[in-house]
């Protein structure tokens, strides 16, 4: 089975969760309207259908091929990526100075999810390239916005990021490669990169590397890491002193290339230096924060395929009778037990989708909101939602999956049926970007504490208002939809506080240890509100004469949602708040 972009729930989550609605009545978009905005996404949905997706399956089959230096992706691959460019989908969030289309991260996220869920392994490269060009704008000379961004924003060329080396994962003050100033204003790059995403394919003529590197008189630590912008063929046509080793062997997304990248084999490869001297973490950090949603957006992306599959599957393959059946074996999907499974997939799927819409609009405001008070409390907003956005969507991008093998059953094991590389594909998202342990760090330690706690708490009480909005509801198809959503906040409101107390107390133990459980309960409760603002739009749609079916199942998802998934959050909180104790006995429970 193949995909279909989901683009009236997309529309549905951006307009009553996300908030498009109320930003185009601000003016924050511009001349954008909701209609176009459905028009421009339905476009999106249509090549994904069509062009992307096809090509799925074949380019897990085939991978890539490096020969002589030289990267081939799968067949279909460079036409499809030449119809993308070619379409401006590339452009879409680009500045218009340099060929962009300026609209908003808010529109280019729905389609970010579109171009993954058709491919994870396609739809991971533009995003490098889409971050690279936010970095670049932040914090590049004159010069180098002149010369490389028109390209990079039509996507003529493409661009990496190269931070990991081998024995640098997550550790970037461990990194060692080197860039020595060659004189000339330009600096000569050396050292070796690993897990590099789209480091070197045939889709463009030329490839613009991000990298980290040391000055020779650089402070130790991440305090003396700078950033240098490094081509593979330099202005005057001839190829730089960058070249790939090898491709990595991956357990998934075969057909994106992932490169071991050799810097400076004869001499040093040439570079320029992006932003200050010794600062460049600051200038990866515009491109990282980008990727983290953008892998969010992955992981719901995987989910809703997943999903699809499952639910196309279920409706077909006839096992058992059903309850009341008189005769004959029954479709699968109507068992109790597969329903649950379906109703798991679909239900975290639009949770997860929800959380990143709404990072993404909190991030469109942040840099478009004329007062600055109002941009400050949206990048703060951005800046608490990003790490439950990465973390939490790529988590259920693999829980769904799985499902969605079980749902299978035996034929689910088996790759013909490519439930498998659901499975495959969405197991890197939790761990490239920031793995999810470092995400809930982020979210605990740098997140809470924002404004004195403000921004966790005004994000609180938003959930509350919806929830205050839930119990004047008399609909009965609610169920306990109202006290189920109460509890979880709850739950979240006190385990806040536990971690803010812990924080000011030092005692920085108990908080790295609840903050994993922490970001899970925090996205059941954003998920549940999240939903419950989708119910309770449609509740009111279909109050007011609107027949669309989907009103009704957006209801009863939310329950679902409420009554089945976000009764966990009284465990999760009992975690945070007492989990802490297994760090003195950690020691001798592993070496058992």
């Amino acid at each position: 089975m193949t995909y279909r972009a989901p683009v009236p729930d997309i529309v549905f989550t951006m307009r009553h969760v996300a908030g498009l609605d109320r930003a185009v009545a601000d003016g924050v978009y511009g001349d954008l309207s909701t209609d176009l905005a459905e028009t421009i996404l339905e476009e999106a949905g249509r090549f994904a259908n069509d062009v992307i997706a096809p090509l799925n399956r074949e380019g897990d089959k085939h991978g890539v091929v490096l020969k002589d230096g030289v990267v081939t992706t799968a067949p279909g691959w460079k036409e499809a990526y030449k119809g993308w460019t070619e379409a401006g989908w590339n452009a879409l969030p680009g500045p218009v100075e340099y060929g962009g289309q300026g609209l908003p991260t808010l529109l280019n996220s729905a389609c970010v999810e579109m171009w993954n869920a058709a491919s994870m392994a396609f739809g991971i490269g533009p995003v490098l390239t889409m971050g690279a060009i936010e970095a670049l704008v932040q914090h590049g000379s004159e010069d180098l916005k002149s010369r490389y961004l028109e390209k990079l924003v039509s996507g003529e060329w493409t661009a990496t990021m190269n931070l990991t080396e081998p024995h640098a994962g997550s550790d970037l003050a461990a990194l060692r490669s080197r860039a020595e100033p060659a004189g000339d204003g330009t600096y000569r790059v050396t050292g070796q990169k690993i897990f590099i995403t789209y480091g070197e394919h045939d889709l463009t003529d030329n490839i613009i590397h991000l990298v980290l590197a040391r000055l020779p008189d650089a402070p130790a630590g991440t305090r003396g890491i700078s950033l240098f912008l490094v081509p593979k063929f330099l202005p005057d046509g001839t190829r730089n002193d960058v070249r790939c080793h090898s491709i990595e062997h991956k357990l998934g997304i075969h057909a994106s290339p992932t490169c071991t990248m050799i810097f400076g084999d004869n001499g040093g490869a040439v570079g320029w230096l992006v932003g200050e001297e010794n600062r460049g973490l600051n200038c990866m950090f515009t491109m990282m924060n980008n990727a983290r949603l953008a892998v969010g957006l992955q992981g719901v992306a995987i989910a809703e395929r997943a999903y699809q599959q499952a639910l196309g599957y279920a409706n077909e393959r006839k096992q058992g009778r059903a309850i009341g059946a008189v005769e004959g074996m029954s479709p699968i999907a109507v068992h109790p037990d597969v329903q649950r499974n379906l109703l798991t997939m679909k239900a975290l799927t639009a949770a997860a989708r929800a959380i990143c819409y709404m990072t993404a609009e909190a991030i469109d405001r942040a840099h478009l909101e004329e007062d600055p008070a109002r941009r400050k409390k949206a990048h703060e907003r951005a800046s608490l939602l990003t790490p439950v956005a990465k973390a939490f969507s790529t988590d259920i991008g693999m829980e769904a999956a799985s499902i969605g093998v079980q749902v299978h059953g035996g034929m689910g094991f088996i790759e013909e049926t490519g439930a498998a590389q659901h499975f495959r594909d969405a197991r890197i998202a939790p761990i490239y970007e920031g793995t999810n342990g470092i995400q809930a760090i982020d979210l605990v330690t740098r997140k809470l504490p924002l404004s004195g706690g403000e921004a966790v708490r005004t994000q609180i009480a938003a959930m509350r208002a919806t929830v205050a909005r839930l119990l004047k509801e008399s609909t009965p198809a609610f169920g306990m939809t109202a006290p189920r959503l109460r509890d979880t906040i709850e739950s979240l409101d006190r385990a806040t506080s536990h971690l803010l107390r812990s924080l000011s107390s030092n005692a920085q133990g108990e908080a790295l240890a609840g903050a994993t459980p922490y970001l899970r309960l925090f996205a059941l409760a954003q998920g549940g509100a999240a939903l419950a603002e989708m119910a309770l739009a449609a509740n009111a749609q279909a109050a007011g004469g609107d027949t669309d079916p989907a009103h009704a199942g957006r209801i009863a998802l939310c329950r679902f949602f409420a009554e089945n998934i976000a009764v966990g959050a009284k465990g999760l909180e009992e975690t945070v708040m007492s989990g802490a104790g297994f760090l003195q006995d950690a020691t001798l429970a592993l070496a058992s």
